[in-house]
Parts: C-alpha cells; sequence; structure tokens
C-alpha cells in the first residue's frame, strides 16, 4: 500500500505542477490545457485515495 500512497502524492505533486504551469501560461490554450492536466490528475489521487480508504486495493508484492 506504501506504493499506492506514493503514487496518490506524486499525483498530488504533477496536479500542483500543471497548476503553476497554468498560471504562468501566456495563452490561454496553454493556461485551459494545463488547468485540465491539474483537474485530472487531482481526479485520479481521489480515485486512488477512496481505493485505498475502502481497503478494495490490494497490495502488490514484488
Amino acid at each position: 500500500m506504501k506504493d499506492a500512497r506514493e503514487w496518490a502524492e506524486k499525483l498530488r505533486k504533477k496536479a500542483e505542477e500543471c497548476r503553476m504551469i497554468s498560471r504562468l501560461a501566456t495563452n490561454q490554450a496553454k493556461r485551459d490545457t494545463f488547468a485540465r492536466l491539474a483537474e485530472g490528475h487531482d481526479r485520479q489521487a481521489d480515485d486512488l485515495e477512496a481505493l485505498l480508504a475502502s481497503g478494495n486495493l490490494q497490495d502488490v508484492q514484488r
């Protein structure tokens, strides 16, 4: 489960990076694109965290 938690945290960091790029972008198309990417990363992190909280995510041993 530690890997899944780390993955969720990486998604959150990517979302924040996309939000920063969106704020700094010089044209509207890039701002919109990076804002949508941030939303997508946040949704994925939300879904992963919900799976972790529900106990429905099986830990994968390597």
